[in-house]
């Protein structure tokens, strides 16, 4: 008799995990172990929390802040303005969440979205000690692939692109103020590439145990169940 496939619940984190490593990525979603993870920095988790309520300040009052309102590739946007559907989509527990006909699921929590005509334009804030660099959102694409894949199955129109609002600490001033320079990076996206990722994922899950990673000093530790 043929086994019955499992349901899986992904995110944007769980797939990176399969791309850093299979063996460690099909462990952990079929309960067999967790790779051990190293403390996460407090200062990200709350610079996120106080753009966000910045963020919130000025779509309250109908307009985007300077430092998008300033740049000229966000000509004729706004924020959006649902604030009861945005705050469950910046849910970590919850977000924009999808269901295939399988009964699998894939979800994750945005920072907060733009509105272009009819059109929605993820936005995500990144906190870096330096500017950023030509490839420093390709560590990033997986994730605004997989909003923009997800907005669409939720029947949102979105653009073919996202952004990417970096935070770069210039200077401390004598009051002690920190002073951050902001830089707004486009970057194109593919829904398509989201899909494939998602569907690879549960054909790897759905398959025995891969074989040992010999550039992961986690997964040659556990034996598959």
């Amino acid at each position: 008799m043929e086994k019955e496939a499992r349901t899986f619940k992904l995110s944007p984190s769980s797939l990176n995990l399969m791309n850093d490593c299979e063996r460690c990525f099909w462990l952990d979603k079929n309960d067999v172990w967790k790779r051990p993870t190293s403390g996460f920095p407090t200062l990200p988790s709350g610079m996120d929390r106080i753009l966000k309520l910045h963020f919130d300040r000025f779509r309250d009052q109908g307009i985007l802040p300077p430092e998008l309102r300033e740049n000229k590739e966000c000509n004729g946007c706004k924020l959006f303005d649902d604030k009861e559907l945005l705050s469950e989509w910046r849910n970590n527990f919850r977000g924009i969440v999808w269901h295939d006909k399988e009964g699998n699921i894939l979800h994750g929590a945005v920072d907060n979205i733009l509105v272009k005509g009819k059109k929605l334009i993820v936005l995500d804030y990144k906190t870096r000690g330096f500017p950023a660099k030509e490839n420093t959102y390709e560590s990033s694409q997986n994730q605004l692939n997989i909003y923009n894949f997800l907005l669409r199955k939720l029947d949102y129109e979105t653009e073919d692109f996202a952004f990417l609002l970096f935070y770069v600490p210039r200077e401390v001033l004598k009051t002690g103020e920190v002073v951050f320079d902001t830089q707004l990076v486009k970057v194109n996206t593919s829904a398509e590439n989201a899909e494939k990722l998602f569907i690879k994922a549960l054909k790897l899950l759905n398959s025995p145990c891969p074989k040992i990673n010999p550039e992961c000093e986690w997964c040659k530790l556990v034996k598959c169940a």
